[in-house]
């Protein structure tokens, strides 16, 4: 998993009382949460994704893509594996095909721009309609402040998902999150939900694991705009098409991040 850092002055850093990972080992625990699942990748590699439609799962764009090559990887190979939890999972599926947003660039630097656009939507070989297995519904970008919660596989924890209950927005702006939920490598794609009247719902993707004065934070995409783009790309059957490498156009300053830019002195990304 591909993830990274910003190094900003935050007001009230740390006076958010956030929860602790929870393995979700119990058929009892994960009851809910069966929407999330394994992507696996078909090279030994694996991502988080989640269902927001009995044959759509939403998931990073960076998961798609070859890490060391940038290419994109075969769909054909990888599999996505509903409530996934102690080597058995709720349904197995293969994906019949994908669509990345359009503003995505493979293979560039990590940075703020490239998180707003790690989004990727997969279809399905055949939809997930089992009892109690319900997909999520999505809501708008969350607010700083906002509490939040996570559900991923990663490093370390790949064989049962894990509930952070309670984290919290640190910051965002222009479809980025800064998120004080723990994260690691493997959690590439997880969705970070906000739960009103006791429904969980999608409002953004984990994109990269970041460092800010040497405590873990993590960086999302919102996924209110980009969901529409990327349904329209696959109902059009999906594409290979992503955008060229190109010099990023440096960002203004982003003030609800507190002061400097994406690209001030001791800002870094976190790579695998």
């Amino acid at each position: 998993m591909g993830l990274g850092a910003l190094a900003l002055p935050l007001p009230g850093w740390g006076a958010a009382a956030d929860r602790p990972l929870h393995a979700l080992v119990t058929g009892d625990e994960s009851r809910g949460w069966e929407g999330v699942g394994r992507l696996e990748l078909g090279g030994g590699g694996f991502c988080t994704g989640a269902l927001i439609a009995a044959d759509l799962v939403l998931t990073a764009a960076h998961c798609l893509f070859d890490k060391e090559t940038g290419g994109r990887l075969p769909l054909e190979r990888m599999e996505f594996r509903a409530g996934w939890r102690n080597g058995r999972a709720e349904a197995y599926r293969g994906i019949r095909r994908g669509a990345v947003h359009p503003d995505y660039a493979p293979g560039a630097e990590a940075s703020v721009g490239r998180v707003r656009h790690d989004l990727a939507l997969l279809q399905l070989d055949r939809a997930i309609r089992l009892p109690g297995l319900v997909p999520f519904g999505v809501a708008p970008r969350p607010g700083q402040g906002d509490a939040v919660g996570v559900v991923s596989y990663a490093l370390d924890r790949s064989e049962v998902p894990s509930l952070q209950e309670v984290c919290h927005v640190l910051a965002g702006i222009d479809g980025v999150v800064m998120l004080s939920c723990e994260v690691d490598f493997g959690a590439s794609g997880a969705p970070v939900f906000r739960v009103e009247n006791g429904v969980p719902r999608i409002v953004s993707v984990v994109s990269a694991k970041a460092e800010m004065d040497a405590r873990k934070v993590a960086l999302g995409s919102t996924v209110e705009d980009g969901l529409e783009i990327l349904r329209a790309r696959l109902a059009a059957g999906g594409t290979e098409t992503v955008a060229p490498l190109v010099p990023e156009v440096p960002l203004s300053p982003m003030r609800r991040f507190g002061a400097g830019t994406a690209r001030s002195a001791g800002a870094k990304f976190l790579q695998p």
